[in-house]
C-alpha cells in the first residue's frame, strides 16, 4: 500500500513537472514578434544576360586578287587611322597603270594637235570632239589603274585593334577574301533584352528617376569601373520571347573590355505598390518559400508566397500575402502549422528601417 502512494506521488510530480514545462513553452511563445508586409513604391536592381560589342567592328577583305607581298602589322596590335597593314603584289597593276599613262599620254598629244587644227579651221569641231572623247575615256582608264593599284594597299580605315589573322605571309588571296578583323573598342555598345513590362515601365517613368544609367556586371563578377547609359532602344519586339532589345554605350578608355564579352547589365527597375517582407520571415520546403500567416484566433498557418524579386535582406512578393495580412517574423523554429501563439506586433516600417529597401 505504501508503494502505491509513492508511485502516485512520483506521477503526480511528473505531470506537475510537465505542466510547468508546457507553461514555459507557452511563456517563451509570448516573446514572438509578428508583422505585416509593407505596401510601397520602390526600386530593384535587376540583371540582364548582355553581349559586349565594340562601337565599330569589321572585316578587313582583299580587294584584289594576288599574292599576300608583305604584312605589316601583327594580331592584338593597336593601328592607326590610315596605318598599312597589307599589301598584296602589285607588280601587274604597276604595269596596267604604266600602260594606262602612256595611253592617256599620247591621247592627250592627239587632242593638242587636233585643237591646234580646230582653231585654224583645218578640221571641223566634230572631229575634235571625237579626239577629246578618246583623250577622255584614256584619263578615265589611267584613274581607275590607279584606284586598282591602290587596292594592293589595305590601309586601317580607322584606329582600332586587329584580330587574328586569316592568311599568312606569301598566300594567293582572292578578291573577297578575308584577311582579318579590326576593332574600335574606345566605346563599346552592349545589348540586353528586356521584357515587355519592364519595358512599359523604363518608358513611363520620368527621365529624373535616372533609369538610363546602367552598371556592367563583368565575367570575373565585378563591376566594371565606368557607368553605362541606355542610348537605344530596337523598334520591334521578339514574338517568340517577348523581349526588345536595349542598347546601352559604355566608355573603355583604359581597353578593358573588348568585341564578343558577356556578362550581366544591373538596371533600376522601378515597383509600384510592391509587397515587401524581410526575408528571415521566410522558410523554405523543397525549393518553395513560405511564411507563418497569423489568423484572427493566434493560430499559425504555413502559405506558400512566389517570389517577385530580391533585395538584400528583403523579398517582394509576388502572390501569396496580401498588405493587411500578419506574418511571424521570429521564432519561425519554435511553432508548427496550426499552433496558437501570444506575441508581440512590430510594425512593419520600423521592422524595414534598419533593412536595404529603396525607395523612389
Amino acid at each position: 500500500m505504501k508503494r502505491v502512494f509513492i508511485l502516485a506521488g512520483l506521477c503526480a510530480a511528473i505531470i506537475s513537472t510537465g505542466c510547468q514545462s508546457k507553461k514555459e513553452e507557452k511563456e517563451a511563445a509570448g516573446k514572438l514578434l509578428v508583422t505585416s508586409p509593407l505596401l510601397k513604391d520602390t526600386t530593384i536592381i535587376k540583371d540582364y544576360v548582355c553581349q559586349i560589342h565594340a562601337i565599330q567592328h569589321i572585316e578587313i577583305r582583299a580587294l584584289e586578287k594576288g599574292y599576300l607581298q608583305k604584312i605589316f602589322v601583327d594580331e592584338g596590335q593597336l593601328v592607326k587611322k590610315g596605318q598599312l597593314m597589307f599589301q598584296i603584289m602589285p607588280m601587274m597593276y604597276e604595269a596596267e597603270m604604266q600602260k594606262a599613262q602612256a595611253e592617256a599620254n599620247y591621247a592627250k598629244t592627239e587632242y593638242l594637235n587636233a585643237k591646234m587644227l580646230a582653231d585654224s579651221n583645218i578640221i571641223s569641231k566634230n572631229q575634235l570632239a571625237l579626239v577629246r572623247a578618246k583623250y577622255d575615256k584614256a584619263k578615265a582608264e589611267l584613274s581607275l589603274s590607279r584606284v586598282h593599284l591602290g587596292f594592293t594597299e589595305i590601309k586601317a580605315p580607322f584606329d582600332g585593334i586587329m584580330d587574328r589573322f586569316q592568311v599568312r605571309l606569301g598566300s594567293l588571296v582572292n578578291e573577297g577574301d578575308l584577311l582579318t578583323t579590326l576593332s574600335d573598342n574606345s566605346k563599346l555598345w552592349v545589348y540586353f533584352n528586356v521584357p515587355e513590362a519592364e519595358y512599359l515601365n523604363f518608358k513611363t517613368v520620368s527621365q529624373s528617376d535616372n533609369m538610363k544609367n546602367v552598371r556592367l556586371l563583368m565575367a570575373n563578377n565585378e563591376l566594371y569601373e565606368y557607368p553605362g547609359v541606355v542610348e537605344t532602344i530596337e523598334a520591334d519586339f521578339n514574338n517568340e520571347t517577348g523581349n526588345i532589345a536595349f542598347r546601352a554605350t559604355f566608355p573603355n578608355p583604359e581597353v578593358l573590355l573588348r568585341h564578343g564579352e558577356t556578362g550581366s547589365i544591373q538596371m533600376v527597375v522601378p515597383l509600384k505598390k510592391a509587397l515587401i517582407i524581410p526575408q528571415k520571415a521566410t522558410f523554405e520546403i523543397l525549393e518553395k518559400k513560405y511564411v507563418y500567416v497569423v489568423d484572427k484566433d493566434n493560430v499559425v498557418h504555413s502559405r506558400e508566397i512566389v517570389i517577385r524579386s530580391e533585395m538584400p535582406d528583403l523579398y517582394v512578393i509576388k502572390n501569396g500575402l496580401k498588405a493587411e495580412e500578419r506574418i511571424l517574423l521570429e521564432g519561425i523554429r519554435k511553432v508548427r502549422d496550426g499552433d496558437k501563439i501570444t506575441y508581440k506586433y512590430q510594425e512593419p516600417n520600423s521592422v524595414l528601417s534598419h533593412l536595404k529597401v529603396y525607395t523612389e
